[in-house]
């Protein structure tokens, strides 16, 4: 079954897999792609977004930009991670798709409400721009079939201890999205930790020869360096590079890549050391309505192929 999507990124190297992945797919109708800040500042994530169609020479999809900051915080970037234009390592295309006068929210109100069918929302970055949405068009919501996300962790996070990167950037925009009904696949760190690419795939991505493959592989080595090994790992654990917003993208495609499980899960939006924590019940302690499908595992295998199958789309 071919799905409609609305994309919802802030590009950062693995959010460039994720949208390449989108596009490739005959599973996916990419419809638009909406921005938000994150990885980079609002104006790169825009314009990362615009640059990656220009190299796949899709600038037929368009590009609406989001919210400019959190929706009660200020603004925290990945720049350590991806680099000053959100985006290092790779010579990419001037964009060429137009840029849209009407926002994020704007836009996916357009699309849903011209849609005779049910769309689903992948979100890669923080979830400002779907809690936007979710509050101003609540009429809508019965208009979404799914909303795929990359965030959250059940055991241990990576901003804090206890805290994801894109829940801790605008825990409120998460909470309101937990709460809305809409049924929810979350991709944490819990298996996005395992949804590894090594040198030997980046070196068979490069092989693949396309444009498109090779500027792939050069953000993948640029994001190589950025990768942080545990402390944990030693001679015995090879650590490679964690491919988080794929997976979101990836179940949209093919859910029997993934090992989900329905779980309530509420988001810590206090000013404590709990910050920004998806506190899934994983016991059913709560004994709450189970509102989310939780991710804990993998077929890398799979997961793998799925990439490689991505980048030899662009043959064509």
């Amino acid at each position: 079954m071919v799905r409609k999507v609305i994309l919802d990124c802030d590009p950062g190297h693995d959010d460039a897999m994720a949208l390449l992945m989108a596009i490739a797919s005959e599973e996916i109708d990419l419809l638009a792609i909406t921005t938000s800040a994150g990885n980079q500042l609002p104006q790169k994530t825009f314009e990362n977004a615009r640059k990656l169609l220009a190299l796949a020479k899709r600038e037929d999809i368009p590009v609406a930009a989001g919210a400019a900051k959190p929706l009660r915080r200020e603004l925290i970037i990945a720049d350590d991670v991806h680099g000053e234009s959100g985006l290092d390592g790779a010579d990419l295309p001037i964009p060429t798709t137009s840029k849209l006068s009407i926002s994020a929210n704007d836009l996916i109100a357009e699309i849903l409400k011209e849609s005779t069918e049910k769309v689903t929302l992948i979100a890669t970055g923080p979830l400002t721009n779907i809690a936007i949405f979710i509050l101003s068009h609540p009429e809508l919501k019965e208009k979404i079939e799914l909303i795929s996300f990359m965030g959250g962790a059940c055991f241990g996070g990576n901003m804090t201890p206890e805290a994801e990167f894109n829940i801790y950037v605008d825990p409120e925009a998460a909470d309101i999205v937990m709460q809305s009904g809409v049924p929810l696949a979350m991709f944490g760190l819990d298996v996005t930790l395992k949804a590894q690419l090594f040198d030997t795939d980046i070196k068979e991505i490069r092989e693949i020869g396309n444009d498109v493959a090779k500027t792939m592989a050069d953000l993948l080595d640029f994001f190589n360096l950025t990768t942080t090994v545990p402390f944990w790992a030693d001679n015995q654990h090879v650590e490679g590079i964690h491919m988080h917003d794929p997976c979101a993208v990836a179940f949209v495609i093919d859910p029997t890549i993934f090992t989900t499980y329905l779980m309530h899960v509420e988001v810590e939006t206090s000013n404590t050391l709990a910050l920004g924590s998806t506190v899934v019940d994983y016991d059913n302690v709560f004994k709450k309505d189970k509102n989310v499908a939780v991710s804990f595992d993998l077929d890398l295998q799979k997961f793998r192929k799925l990439t490689m199958d991505t980048m030899k789309f662009f043959d064509n």
